[in-house]
């Protein structure tokens, strides 16, 4: 897509700072990172989100980013990594290529996700699993 932002970057229209690339994904630094060596890692070609993407495309992208977050353990001294994908905007997506974020985390930084830890329903779960075995 001639307007999206990281189809430029894959075209190399618009600067990055290339970590390392494979023949499906490219994993490049985070102009906002929310900690040091925050990456992120999208596929060669454009697809919306993970829900769009081809499974080949796919695992290229959770591959690539293992092994970025392999890297930030191992060089920046993270001693864990959060892994985040959003898609579609009511789940918080603003750039509509499918991106792997590769977060390096240490005890403390502040980090925190927004969802509750509350038990849920057991009959619900069940439910919604069933539901979502047909579908597969």
């Amino acid at each position: 897509m001639s307007d999206c932002l990281f189809c430029g970057i894959v075209a190399e229209r618009i600067p990055a700072i290339r970590i390392a690339e494979t023949d499906r994904a490219i994993a490049f630094m985070d102009i906002f990172p929310a900690a040091p060596g925050h990456a992120l890692v999208i596929p060669r070609v454009h697809t919306d989100d993970a829900l769009t993407a081809t499974d080949e495309d796919l695992a290229a992208c959770l591959q690539l980013a293992a092994r970025v977050g392999r890297a930030a353990v191992e060089q920046l001294g993270a001693t864990g990594v959060t892994f985040q994908s959003l898609a579609r905007p009511d789940a918080g997506q603003t750039v509509f290529h499918l991106h792997v974020h590769v977060i390096p985390r240490v005890a403390g930084d502040g980090f925190a996700f927004p969802w509750p830890h509350a038990e849920g329903d057991l009959a619900e779960l069940e439910g919604q699993a069933a539901r979502l075995r047909m579908a597969l």
